[in-house]
């Protein structure tokens, strides 16, 4: 494929933007295929290519790039009234309403303006709240780019993962494994009466999809009630994609003190949220004393786009849709690999999906996980199915990032841009796609 004018793009962007990009992610080698424009479940690059789109956004274009009729009048109507004011608006309490009624854990919302901010607000809340400082995070999870969870490392030696984070910030945060319970029993008992919340991901969507293990939330949630700390469930991935209406949360049948939302929540436009208990939520101010405020927040567009996103996803089988073209394609994958690359394991769940390039072991997949790792004890792959962010971490990521990703840009697949961010299938996406992205990778494994 040419690409010489995503090459210039990106030439001219390197003068003038941070490693010309406005998000590291998008910063991929030897140069990004510049963006032109979206049709239904594609990309059109600078140069005219057409891609099969399984980035959509990282996440938040749950309707593909078509956005239907309802939602693109909503949103030329709030902007054709005046583009924001400054002041409060119906709409926003509108979308509060739709998401109270259907996320069970829900009762009242903050919004704010992207996922970073609602995460950024969630550990402010959960510290005020309980008076208490301490955060426990999952390793190889992401929560945004806040001083309080860019933390790597073991719970007896938490470190910042970036420049410019002071390493007493980093004392306040925990970080454990995922899936591992006894790690975290162990934290409980070593900061008794110190832990404000335990803040994870459902599943770790930021790192290619890990399923929990069965009982994991479960016994979060109790040892969040028996120590006093707050559970927070970061959907801002898995909001209103895993589980539909409910989210992750309703999947798992797990009920966090708060939630964390973004991406679809803002139907492509940028909105992020904090709900839980009112309780809880009214001690933001102006009910409570712990600050939170944002010029942006509520944006009526963006209160619009999520709110019309998610009407259209309720009357239209959207989930239906998309959970079944995500299981054909974890399937046809998992067939794919199993002959050629039995090493490799497909991960994901119900609209997201990942191949991680795990290394060595060529036990056959059990049926219960032929559409990706379910974390199934019967399944002969399961101990060394990746359950931990350090599992994902040890595969062969530079064979998914140098070879595997631009092979199949080349074939006309876009995929996210490393071996730890998931993708996703949208409403656009057809069984025809999903029919040539896996004679994509088919062709890639021969």
């Amino acid at each position: 494929m040419n690409r010489e004018r995503s090459r210039d793009l990106y030439d001219r962007a390197l003068s003038v933007l941070a490693g010309g990009v406005n998000s590291s992610v998008r910063a991929t080698q030897p140069y990004p295929a510049f963006a032109e424009r979206g049709d239904g479940s594609h990309l059109i690059d600078a140069d005219g290519n057409r891609y099969i789109d399984y980035v959509m956004g990282y996440g938040p274009l749950l309707l593909g790039h078509d956005l239907p009729e309802s939602v693109r009048a909503a949103v030329q109507s709030h902007m054709s009234a005046g583009p924001m004011y400054g002041a409060p608006t119906e709409i926003e309490v509108e979308l509060a309403e739709f998401v109270a009624r259907h996320v069970p854990s829900v009762e009242m919302l903050r919004f704010v303006n992207s996922g970073t901010e609602a995460t950024v607000s969630a550990v402010r809340l959960a510290r005020g709240y309980t008076g208490r400082d301490k955060v426990v995070v999952m390793q190889g999870g992401y929560h945004g780019a806040q001083e309080s969870t860019l933390v790597e490392g073991s719970p007896d030696a938490p470190q910042p993962s970036s420049p410019g984070i002071p390493q007493s910030f980093a004392a306040e945060t925990i970080p454990v494994p995922f899936n591992d319970t006894e790690s975290l029993e162990a934290v409980f008992e070593a900061h008794e009466g110190e832990i404000a919340a335990v803040l994870t991901e459902p599943l770790l969507g930021n790192t290619a999809s890990v399923l929990p293990v069965e009982g994991y939330h479960d016994r979060l949630r109790e040892l969040c009630d028996e120590h006093g700390a707050l559970l927070v469930f970061d959907e801002v991935m898995t909001g209103f994609r895993v589980g539909g209406l409910q989210c992750a949360q309703g999947k798992f049948d797990i009920e966090p003190d708060l939630t964390t939302f973004a991406k679809i929540i803002g139907g492509g436009l940028p909105a992020g949220a904090i709900g839980g208990p009112a309780e809880i939520i009214e001690s933001f101010t102006p009910s409570g004393d712990v600050f939170q405020s944002g010029t942006y927040s509520g944006h009526p567009m963006a209160m619009a786009a999520g709110l019309e996103t998610l009407r259209y996803a309720a009357e239209n089988d959207v989930y239906d849709h998309v959970n079944r073209l995500g299981e054909k394609l974890r399937s046809g994958i998992t067939d794919i690999v199993d002959e050629r690359a039995p090493g490799y394991t497909v991960l994901g769940t119900e609209s997201m999906f990942k191949l991680v390039f795990t290394r060595g072991g060529s036990e056959g997949v059990s049926d219960s996980c032929r559409a990706g790792c379910r974390q199934e004890p019967d399944c002969a792959r399961f101990e060394r199915c990746p359950k931990t962010g350090a599992d994902v971490a040890n595969a062969e990521t530079e064979r998914w990032d140098r070879l595997f990703r631009p092979a199949m840009l080349d074939r006309g697949i876009l995929l996210t841009a490393n071996q730890m961010e998931s993708q996703f299938v949208s409403d656009a996406h057809t069984d025809e796609d999903v029919e040539e992205t896996l004679e994509a990778y088919k062709a890639y494994f021969e």
